[in-house]
């Protein structure tokens, strides 16, 4: 296994924009670091886990059941969707309140099974940098552990950048721009997504 190649694979995964990133970074203006850390864990621990399960044979399945993929994908380009509009749409008194909800761990790390790059970077991880043959599962939970280890700090890095945008943005009409902002950001991510979707249908 090419570990050099994983490692920089692993960063670019987690530092380049994309769903997570962009939720991570607006938990972290509006909630602060504290109260989003069960968003960043579920982040860092849900994603490595889906490497796994990716390596273990889920992939297999959507070879031979292909409309399994789609549905999943259009039910994670709905719920993205869904998330930006909620995003765009927070009331920011309730935000500076501390009346809002982050993600839970729970909910953070089940969001990476309809995260549309979620599915595409550990598909292609585990199709590029694995062999089949003898040691297969250790290079599999090896992946995951590159991710985990990797992109950890990348993804706190979001979440550091995100509250501290705080002090900068003090008044309300700041936070509702950077949040809507944050909402275009999300849905351009899925622009991949809905023209793939589109050409199957």
């Amino acid at each position: 296994m090419e570990y050099f190649a994983v490692i920089l694979f692993a960063i670019t995964t987690y530092a380049t924009p994309g769903p997570n990133n962009t939720m991570i970074m607006t938990s972290g203006l509006n909630y602060g670091i504290q109260r989003s850390m069960p968003h960043y864990l579920g982040i860092i621990l849900g994603f490595p886990t889906m490497v796994i399960a990716v390596g273990l044979g889920l992939a297999t399945l959507f070879d031979q059941i292909p409309l399994f993929h789609v549905l999943l994908k259009i039910t994670g380009a709905v719920y993205l969707t869904f998330l930006a509009w909620r995003i765009a749409t927070a009331p920011v008194s309730e935000l500076s309140a501390g009346e809002g909800k982050p993600f839970t761990f729970i909910q953070a790390a089940a969001f990476q099974w309809i995260n549309p790059k979620a599915w595409v970077m550990a598909v292609g991880a585990i199709a590029t940098y694995t062999a089949v043959g003898s040691n297969y599962g250790i290079q599999v939970i090896t992946i995951a552990l590159i991710f985990l280890i990797f992109g950890a700090p990348c993804s706190l890095l979001w979440l550091w950048f995100g509250a501290s945008l705080k002090r900068f943005l003090q008044k309300p009409d700041s936070v509702k721009r950077f949040n809507f902002a944050m909402a275009a950001l999300l849905m351009t991510s899925l622009l991949p997504v809905f023209n793939e979707l589109f050409r199957q249908i």
